[in-house]
């Protein structure tokens, strides 16, 4: 079963609004802007890292590169780095590979998110699949993940 019915039984039960919506397929963050025809800074990309301590989510929006150094700092893990595909497939069984939505809360994930993803008012995220969105408003993301917001991306 896709991830994309849990997640919306998740928002249906705390009265979130949200909007999904179907697009033709789009594999990176800033593909998904164009395709849903908003900025990139609204598009949540979630990058997997791999560290001593296990898997977490590091969530930025799409125009952002994650700073690896920054990373290894907030972790405390000198060793820490992007996750292989391999390595995290099996941790969203029923995702596509590199679709997952940046609720780390649904797969025991610890979330951190950059403060830039904040300044919009929504943001859209991949639903589990490289064709579906949600679009939500980050206040109602941040309240229901409760990530731990850390600068750790900038601009390409």
């Amino acid at each position: 079963m896709p991830i994309l019915p849990q997640l919306q039984e998740l928002l249906d039960r705390e009265g979130i609004h949200y909007e999904v919506s179907q697009h033709p397929p789009a594999y990176t963050a800033q593909e998904v802007a164009q395709v849903e025809h908003v900025p990139g800074r609204e598009v949540a990309k979630v990058v997997v890292i791999h560290s001593s301590g296990g898997f977490a989510l590091f969530v930025a929006p799409a125009p952002y590169k994650v700073d690896l150094e920054r990373v290894r700092t907030i972790l405390g893990d000198s060793q820490a780095r992007l996750a292989t595909e391999d390595e995290f497939r099996h941790l969203f069984p029923r995702c596509e590979v590199g679709a997952m939505p940046p609720f780390g809360n649904l797969f025991g994930l610890p979330v951190f998110v950059d403060p830039e993803l904040s300044k919009d008012e929504s943001i859209v995220f991949n639903a589990g699949t490289h064709t579906q969105t949600v679009r939500m408003r980050y206040a109602d993301f941040e309240r229901l993940v409760q990530p731990t917001i850390v600068p750790f991306a900038h601009k390409e």
